[in-house]
Order: structure tokens, then sequence, then C-alpha cells
């Protein structure tokens, strides 16, 4: 019964998606809502989950020879402004402080949305040869973004991210960072995050204010909707001559560095929950997942049950993150419990599994439950954790083929945008008015041009004039 009642307590998402979101993310005790308006207070759990992205991005990081530094909170307004199309990009979305106390501040700051201008300042004091380069930094930290929408996880006014940002000496170099760090990006959603992206660039609309190039991961979430998932940008010298950035060459002449700078943020975690949670709340792919199994001792009142629990227990938290629920509720209240928190393992040991030295262990990905002989855990549990991890991978990469439609004029593409939530790949001739275009009449944005182009027809779905371009449109979160 109690586990009835739990389920219950979530919205069915083929009911309501959004309501089923809002009801996970609550009640899986990631988040509550705040008083401050837009901003949202991540959890204990929540925030485990974003610890263990950041462990693993940061080393992944590190292996590539970045370094973490930390910028200031603030941005002074002329130095916001140096960079027009930056500045203009974020115009809208900018807090400012005009006070600091009673005072008047003789320049207002904004409270930064981004960090280029910080990173391009420091440059220009610390870059003076050839030799001072590359500067591969990033930084773990929060900005502030003034949406009119939030929504937990996906869209809020302050949200946490790690910002990269690095400075080359030559065109080459920036740019095969910035795939470099693309790379990683896509690598990590689908390793760890067990998340099917698309890989490609941004059209000129969508792309960062400043950048030249900017590339994407793009995901497909439960419900069809694409969610940009990571970002790397190319800027060119654009920024180092905004602030005068130069350093002298390996011929001795003045030379002008190439930037980049790439980000994920905590919407991760909303890409997670969209991606792979079910009715029964979350579905947390191991790799992340705070708790990677939850030991639940069966009629634990019975002698000597709560003490061989213990010590499997004891002995599992070798080999993976696992924790052991020796409370007085019931197993049926453990059992619903520890599925709307997403754990990927479950392992039940009663009194009749102790006299055959052995236990059940419960995939939360599939419900499948294996009998396992307690002398092979130690192997068994880590084997399932990677089986958990790919079941999830390929039931979301399912989700996404089923989801992936293909239109060859604008008539198609507005029914299949009206009637069959996914992705639609269509040939386009890369003028915006057709892209501006597309989103009137169907609804749809360019998610991305994927590195990996087909040739579905010859001419744009939208003017029928030669097509230059595969793009993958959608409608997005």
């Amino acid at each position: 019964m109690a586990k009835e009642k739990l389920v219950k307590a979530i919205t069915s998402m083929d009911e309501d998606f959004a309501k089923w979101y809002t009801d996970v993310v609550s009640k899986a005790e990631l988040m509550d809502y705040s008083s401050v308006k837009g901003c949202m207070i991540i959890r204990p759990y929540g925030w485990a989950i974003w610890e263990n992205i950041q462990k693993i991005l940061d080393g992944m990081f590190k292996e590539t020879g970045h370094e973490n530094v930390s910028m200031p909170m603030f941005i002074p307004e002329s130095l916001l402004q140096k960079e027009k199309d930056h500045v203009e990009g974020f115009a809208p979305e900018v807090a400012w402080v005009t006070h600091g106390g009673n005072d008047e501040l003789e320049e207002k700051m904004c409270v930064r949305p981004t960090s280029e201008t910080l990173f391009c300042d420091h440059y220009k004091n610390i870059i003076q040869s050839w030799r001072d380069l590359p500067k591969l930094y990033n930084q773990w930290c929060s900005v502030v973004r003034w949406e009119k929408t939030t929504r937990p996880f996906l869209r809020s006014r302050e949200f946490h991210w790690q910002e990269g940002h690095t400075i080359h000496a030559t065109a080459e170099e920036a740019q095969a960072e910035t795939i470099q760090m693309l790379n990683i990006y896509a690598d990590f959603a689908e390793k760890h995050l067990a998340i099917p992206v698309i890989k490609g660039v941004k059209t000129e609309k969508e792309r960062f204010a400043g950048a030249v190039d900017t590339y994407t991961i793009e995901a497909m979430m439960h419900d069809g909707k694409a969610l940009q998932s990571g970002t790397s940008h190319f800027f060119g010298d654009g920024f180092a001559k905004a602030f005068g950035i130069q350093f002298t060459d390996k011929e001795n002449k003045l030379a002008t560095p190439f930037q980049t700078s790439w980000g994920v943020s905590t919407r991760l975690i909303g890409a997670i929950i969209m991606t792979h949670g079910d009715d029964s709340g979350l579905v947390l792919p191991p790799a992340i997942a705070p708790i990677q199994l939850i030991v639940v001792p069966i009629a634990s009142h019975k002698e000597g049950v709560t003490e061989k629990a213990t010590e499997v227990y004891t002995r599992l938290k070798k080999v993976c993150r696992a924790k052991i629920d020796v409370s007085d509720n019931s197993p049926g209240w453990k059992f619903a419990e520890y599925e709307m928190k997403g754990v990927p393992l479950r392992l039940e040991l009663g009194p009749r599994d102790i006299e055959n030295n052995q236990c059940v262990l419960v995939r939360r990905d599939n419900g499948e439950k294996v009998v396992v002989s307690l002398d092979e855990l130690e192997t068994v549990v880590p084997e399932m954790l990677e089986k958990v991890r790919d079941g999830l991978y390929n039931k979301a990469l399912a989700n996404r083929t089923e989801k992936t439609y293909t239109a060859t004029s604008l008539e198609e593409m507005v029914e299949i945008a009206d009637n069959k939530p996914g992705f639609i790949k269509a040939m386009w001739c890369e003028d915006r008015a057709c892209e501006e275009m597309l989103k009137e009449k169907a609804g749809v944005s360019s998610r991305c041009m994927p590195f990996e182009q087909e040739e579905i027809s010859q001419t744009c779905v939208c003017c029928g004039k030669p097509a230059k371009k595969l793009v993958y449109w959608g409608k997005a979160y």
C-alpha cells in the first residue's frame, strides 16, 4: 500500500509531462523553491548528483591540461561594453548592482552572466610572449541571468556551471580546442549520463553572442523535446582585439591570440530526469548516482538479519556507493522510497536468503530481479551497474530513433511538428529568413547542423532553393 500511495503522488508523465517533472524534482528531494523569485535551493541529494558530475568532468578537464581558476562575481559596466555583440546578446538578462551599502556606485556592475570579459581583462595582463600560450583555464561557479520564465534545473536566475576559457597562439589551435571540449562533453553525456547526443554546429541565429562558431551537443528528452546539453565556442580573435590582447610571436612580431569558451551547467540534472525518469520517479545513471546500491533487510525483526545485511553492506561499500536502510519503515515503503530516488540497484536480504547464502538484486531501470550468491557480490554488483548504464542508454537511443522524422517540404514539416514530438531532419539553404519562417510556421528552432551530414533532398525544406546543409529541427526546453 505504501508504494501505491507514493507512486500516486507523482503525476503520470503521459498525462502531464511538465507536472510529472516538477513532482519528481520535489518529491525526490532534489530541490526546494526559495523566497528568492526565480532561484531554487538545491537540496543535498540534488547537490550530490552535481558533485558527482563535477568530479568526473573536472578529472576529464585536468587530463587534457586544464587548470581551475576563480574570477570575480561582478563585472564593471565599462568592461562588459568592450565586446559589442557580446553585450548586446546578454543585455536583456543582466542583473545590475547600483549601490554598495547606502552609497551609489560610481560605475554600476553586473552580476556575471558569463565571464569572457573578466578572462580577457586578465589575459591582457599576463600574456606578453608566445611562451605564455596557451592558457587552458576553467572555473566552477554560479552565474546570474534574469530569466522571465523559470523551471527547476532547466532555467533559473542563478545557476551553477563550469565555464572553460582558453587562449591560443593560432586559430587552428583554438579550433582544435573547441572540438576537443565538445567531444569531452559528448563522451561524458553518453558514457556517464547514458544520454545519447547529436554533435553539431549552431546556425548563425543560434550561436553564442560574440562567437565565430558555436558547437553543441543536443539531447532528446522522453517527451521528444530537445535540450541543449553543452556548448563549445570558437571566438576567433574578436575578443582579443576588443580588449587589446597581443603577444610577441616566434618571429618576434606582434600578434593577436585566439580564444574559446565552453560550458555545461546544472541543466544536466534536468536532462537526466527527463531522459531516464519514469512514473515511479528518478532513474539515475550509476556514474552520478549518490547511492548506487541500497541494502534493504527483509523481516529485520528476525534474529541475525540486520547483522548479516550490515556485513554485506560493509563489504559492498568498498566497490560502490552503498547504503543500508535499517529504519523501522516497511520493506514496501523502502522499495518505493529508493525507486523514487532513482537508486540503480536494490539488494534484498531476508532469513531464507541467508540460509541459502544468497540475496536478490533488483535493477531500477527495468525491474529485473536476479538471485546472486553472497560470495559473488563484489564481482556481480559492478557488472550489474554497467548493465544498468547500458540499459538506460539503449532505451534513450531507441526513444530518439523512434521520434526522429524527416521532412522535405514546409507542409510536411508543419504536419510533423504539430502532431509528432521529436527531431525533424530537413535540408536548409542557410538563409536566415527560412529559419525564422520555420519558427513562425512550424514552431521549431534549429538545434544543430550535425557533423554527420546526409542529403535527404537537394532543396531547402522552406523555400525550395538549393539546399546547403542538413539541420536537426525541434521544439526545445
